[in-house]
């Protein structure tokens, strides 16, 4: 058998693929999406450090990892 994997963009998409499968009678599982702690608290920093006005432009990747 093979697996399908579907990701609605919103829960109107989810309910209705919820439904059609409901409806022909195809079993279907549930996972939602988490990400790792330390990724969610670095996204709170930066946003918090951007509201602050505390950016640093680089032109490139070389230079955002000091490698130039």
């Amino acid at each position: 058998m093979q697996t399908l994997i579907v990701q609605p963009q919103n829960k109107e998409q989810l309910r209705a693929v919820e439904s059609v499968l409901k409806l022909l009678k195809v079993n279907f599982i549930i996972q939602e999406d988490t990400l790792p702690a330390y990724v969610i608290d670095g996204v709170t920093e930066s946003m918090q450090e951007a509201k602050a006005g505390e950016l640093t432009p680089f032109k490139s990747i070389r230079e955002m990892l000091d490698l130039e």
